[in-house]
């Protein structure tokens, strides 16, 4: 066995001992990945409207929650969860919130009472009135500086790149779990 590390084999971790070595992958600028240029973007965006949902004593997603209810009568707590992305643990948290300040209510779903209905409350909407104004006024300064063709194509872009991505089926690399695999079947 060698003595110290300068006599030790150089193998790429999880290499076995006699293997051909195997080739690094050479990553694109950690700043130019497309998770981190997203990121970027929506941190840039966001610290604008969380400066103006501050003020009223809102969170990104609590507000998130009260848009995604204004656009329907009642909605489903899993249905919720996913047109939020937010976390069930973490929606289950902002809704005891938002519901302690009364600006949602929650029913027992008529055909499953394990499961709960959600629905914006009059001061929810009241309170979506208050805000609005100021949410509109960050999108007219973002559309001014950004250009409002820019804007559309940008928007067009992203709901693309959803789309696209929607259907891409990545292989998983040889060894690392599948989603849904359990390890034990």
């Amino acid at each position: 066995m060698a003595e110290n590390m300068s006599e030790m084999p150089d193998r790429t971790e999880g290499q076995r001992e006699g293997a051909a070595p195997v080739p690094r992958v050479r990553l694109r600028h950690f700043s130019r990945s497309l998770p981190m240029l997203l990121l970027r973007a929506r941190e840039s965006v966001m610290k604008h409207f969380r400066n103006a949902l501050r003020m009223y004593d809102l969170t990104e997603q609590q507000w998130r929650i009260l848009r995604a209810l204004m656009t329907v009568k009642e909605i489903e707590v899993t249905e919720l969860a996913r047109a939020t992305f937010l976390l069930g643990p973490s929606l289950s948290r902002i809704l005891r919130d938002l519901e302690a300040r009364r600006l949602i209510e929650r029913h027992p779903d008529e055909n499953d009472l394990r499961r709960a209905r959600i629905t914006i409350s009059a001061a929810g909407m009241e309170l979506i009135e208050r805000v609005s104004p100021h949410s509109e006024e960050i999108y007219g300064e973002i559309t001014r500086a950004f250009g409002v063709e820019r804007m559309r194509e940008l928007q067009k872009l992203l709901e693309d790149l959803e789309t696209v991505m929607a259907d891409i089926q990545l292989p998983m690399p040889v060894g690392e779990a599948q989603p849904g695999d359990h390890g034990n079947e």
